[in-house]
């Protein structure tokens, strides 16, 4: 949706297109900086961080014994116990693992709508919230890996821990959106097969596409063992339709332009967006996925804090 009368707005006007501060907004980014993030679900890795790992190996804090066997090493038996009991027993150690994070981005037409003329339209405020989350990330040595979509895969990295990757994250963002429509389900059974080691994958998008067909994707991501969260982006005025006067809407993703009276639609609109929305929710709290809503009219870095504090305090 998108009015002749409300143009779409951008955060600011950078120097140049792949200025790769361009979305990391200062606030936004202290604000978070403090705030630690925790998987829920038991994350792969071998990395040092602050998560544990399922595996046993050799390092960090002790967990548990196990009996001697021949080919073990032999400097990890513990001769203490050997003293007690007359049998060797090694130690074992709960292996410390980094986190690995999914940035999957929507580039499709309608992310570029905006009806805040001095705002943000929902592609720019997606990538901010992204760069923030990235930058978290980074901050607490984890890993994080960047997709862009749209009917298909448009970019992807590879999780890295290494600070530059959030430069070049900024740079595919810098690329804007295209002409194309949302297709989500490919793109999760794509995610769900091609990432082996488990991840927490934050989806940001304005979710423009079948309930049953992102459901069943999200179905998917979850059996393999991934944890989702869903920001979902949208402008205000796709929730309210405050329109009064007659209006050109002009089509996004592939729809005609349509010149009509918005009063005569507002009440059948907002009961379409209102059922969509609550399937939406239903189908994520029955999948044990985070929904968390996103307006562009919100100050990204309060949201933004606000979920992550909350996030934390639940893991703990």
């Amino acid at each position: 949706m998108k009015s002749a009368n409300h143009p779409p707005s951008t955060i600011h006007h950078p120097p140049l297109a792949d200025d790769p501060r361009r979305y990391l907004d200062p606030l936004t980014l202290a604000k978070v900086r403090s705030l630690e993030l925790k998987a829920r679900l038991v994350v792969e890795g071998y990395l040092s961080g602050m998560h544990k790992s399922p595996y046993h190996g050799f390092s960090v804090e002790f967990s548990q014994h196990r009996e001697y066997v021949p080919g073990d090493d032999i400097k990890h038996i513990d001769w203490k116990v050997y003293g007690r009991t007359g049998r060797f027993y090694l130690k074992q150690y709960e292996e410390e693992t980094n986190l690995i994070c999914w940035i999957l981005l929507d580039v499709s037409e309608s992310m570029k709508y905006g009806s805040l003329a001095d705002g943000m339209n929902k592609y720019d405020y997606a990538c901010t919230a992204a760069a923030a989350l990235a930058y978290l990330v980074l901050h607490q040595a984890d890993s994080i890996g960047f997709v862009t979509f749209d009917t298909q895969i448009r970019s992807f990295l590879k999780p890295s821990s290494q600070p530059s990757h959030l430069k070049t994250m900024v740079n595919f963002m810098n690329l804007g959106v295209g002409r194309e429509k949302s297709l989500m389900a490919p793109l999760f059974h794509d995610m769900a097969e091609r990432v082996k080691r488990r991840a927490i994958v934050f989806l940001l998008s304005d979710m423009f596409d079948e309930i049953s067909d992102i459901l069943a994707g999200f179905k998917h991501l979850r059996h393999k063992g991934h944890e989702v969260v869903l920001w979902h982006i949208m402008d205000p005025a796709e929730l309210t339709f405050p329109f009064q006067e007659a209006t050109l809407f002009r089509g996004l993703e592939q729809y005609p332009e349509l010149l009509t009276d918005p009063r005569s639609l507002r009440e059948s609109y907002l009961d379409q967006v209102n059922g969509f929305l609550h399937d939406l929710k239903r189908g994520c709290r029955e999948q044990n996925i985070d929904y968390v809503p996103l307006k562009t009219d919100t100050p990204l870095n309060v949201a933004l804090s606000s979920y992550l504090a909350h996030r934390m305090m639940r893991s703990k």
